[in-house]
């Protein structure tokens, strides 16, 4: 009864633009109308991220909750753990609507949000006050407007650092001009090195894009072993529009969802082959074996957004538990025993 209801809650959400169908879903979170069946859990999918306890590796990306609005909720959804943000220093706006797009032939969305949030003080406002859950993270950003975007950075992880259990560098969203700069090796270092010097001791997370060629892999690689990163998201959205069918395809802004799976799958499996940084698999998961052939490429960990919006909340558990069962079938103990076990087949 409840996945029927959360099916014809779907449908409904799909009646209307996906930006307005987003914030109610996030209302339906608030309200205590949304699946949250609580922890998902067994002695495999237990696991360990950069130091942090996971009850199971598949977590929330970041971006559906981008002000910490429904963080309650969320760390009761069946998430191993939960990514909210991108938070910037100032509040903005954001880009033009409309600024998301459902690609549903495809799986897909596009979205050109720019970083819309409501700015680092509300959202850290409500990181310091939420209870006991699963590890929540937090997404930095930079202000549009900004004249020093690695300043930013440090600023709001020196807010953030007492109140989540990691944070993320997010220099890959292909939606703020000239943020995907910042992956250049002399940048990013410099930038690394200015929110490390505030972190304190909460780990710091780098999120990269899919659209890096081998030689600039290498050099995030080199960067992130020497700044002490303590794990890599690969990755980001891709600007690459190949294979798409729906109309919208080439709306401005990044491509994320089923057409994403491959290409950021095997950044993974390559980057997983130029460091021991622990490593999050994110791009078109949308079932068990989706998370588990990211996790045998080299993943320790998965992340997902956009199959929720064709497959609802309660795909994160239904992924959680499919997982379980397929680690069994091939006699893994442990996550962390299938990590990398099938790496040479994305290579």
């Amino acid at each position: 009864m409840k996945r029927m209801a959360e099916q014809l809650g779907l449908r409904a959400l799909h009646q209307v633009d996906p930006e307005t169908a987003h914030g109610l879903a996030i209302t339906a979170l608030r309200l205590g109308l949304a699946p949250t069946p609580g922890p998902v859990t067994s002695k495999r999918l237990k696991t360990s991220l950069a130091g942090m306890s996971l009850p199971n590796p598949v977590g929330l990306a970041a971006g559906f909750d981008k002000n910490a609005t429904a963080v309650a909720p969320l760390s009761n959804a069946g998430f191993g753990f939960i990514e909210v943000g991108a938070a910037t220093p100032l509040p903005q706006p954001g880009n033009d609507k409309p600024r998301l797009f459902r690609l549903t032939e495809d799986r897909a969305a596009i979205n050109r949000f720019g970083f819309n949030n409501e700015g680092m003080q509300a959202i850290c406002t409500r990181l310091a006050r939420r209870g006991a859950g699963v590890p929540v993270g937090l997404n930095l950003g930079a202000n549009k407007t900004s004249t020093d975007r690695a300043a930013d950075f440090a600023r709001v992880m020196e807010l953030a650092r007492d109140h989540v259990d990691f944070a993320t560098v997010n220099v890959s969203s292909p939606n703020t001009e000239k943020l995907r700069d910042l992956q250049g090796k002399a940048a990013l270092a410099a930038l690394l090195a200015g929110v490390m010097e505030v972190r304190g001791d909460t780990p710091v997370f780098l999120k990269i894009a899919p659209d890096l060629t081998e030689a600039e892999i290498a050099d995030v690689a080199e960067v992130a072993n020497d700044a002490d990163v303590a794990a890599i998201i690969a990755t980001n959205t891709t600007l690459d529009r190949t294979g798409l069918k729906n109309a919208q395809r080439d709306q401005m802004g990044g491509l994320s969802g089923a057409p994403l799976f491959e290409r950021s799958t095997r950044v993974l499996a390559r980057l997983s082959t130029l460091t021991d940084i622990p490593l999050v698999g994110v791009g078109g998961i949308s079932s068990a074996e989706d998370a588990y052939a990211k996790i045998c490429a080299g993943a320790s960990a998965v992340q997902l957004y956009t199959a929720l919006v064709y497959g609802g909340l309660s795909l994160a558990a239904d992924i959680a538990k499919g997982l379980d069962k397929l680690l069994k079938q091939d006699g893994f103990d442990t996550v962390a025993d299938a990590v990398g076990s099938n790496r040479s087949s994305w290579l």
